[in-house]
Order: C-alpha cells, then sequence, then structure tokens
C-alpha cells in the first residue's frame, strides 16, 4: 500500500509531504496506482521546481518521495507553491478515492 503523508503547518499550509511504499495494484511496469501517484507527485516537484524556481531538494528512492518545502519565500511564490500543492493533494484524492485499498492519504498539523 502507498502511504502518503502531507505535513502541515498550524495556519494549515503545507509544510512537506512523504510518499513511501508501493501500490501492488499489479505487476511492476503495469501498477497505474503507482504510477498515477509517482506521476502526481513528481509531476509536482518539477513544476514548482520550473515554473517557481523553488528548490524543493526532494530525496527520491525506491518507493520513497521526501520534500520539505522551503521556509524563505516571497509571498507570490509562496502562494503559488501552496496552490501546486494544493492541487497535488487533490489529485491523489481522486486517486485514493478509487483505488481506496492501495493508497492511504493522511494529514499531520506540525
Amino acid at each position: 500500500m502507498i502511504q502518503v503523508d502531507i505535513r502541515r503547518q498550524s495556519d494549515r499550509f503545507i509544510c512537506g509531504f512523504t510518499v513511501s511504499g508501493h501500490a501492488e495494484f499489479d505487476i511492476p511496469g503495469k501498477d497505474i496506482v503507482c504510477s498515477g501517484v509517482s506521476a502526481v507527485t513528481i509531476g509536482t516537484v518539477n513544476a514548482v521546481e520550473a515554473l517557481l524556481q523553488v528548490d524543493l531538494s526532494p530525496t527520491v528512492e525506491s518507493g520513497y518521495l521526501s520534500v520539505e518545502v522551503p521556509i524563505k519565500m516571497e509571498a507570490n511564490e509562496f502562494q503559488r507553491c501552496q496552490l501546486l500543492l494544493e492541487s497535488m493533494v487533490v489529485m491523489l484524492q481522486g486517486i485514493a478515492t478509487s483505488y481506496q485499498t492501495y493508497i492511504t492519504i493522511k494529514e499531520t498539523i506540525i
């Protein structure tokens, strides 16, 4: 199962996220749940870095992605980053709705 942990500050802004595990929906290379989650999360990291020039310095390993959002950012850049991250959460929730046996999403206030 894939576990997604969205970390939020007390003001509800996303300050980081971790994705770990494998869905095991199908064999590697044909697992649409793993592929979907990977596309959404890596795509979001790439979008933040390319469009906003914000270095998220992701930690990536097989079945693992962890990101900490930098705390030093201009207000406009921060809002855009949050929009992209919230979009990622909505997309992941859509996958979880369709494949709830294979993915869980937890949100933690830190």
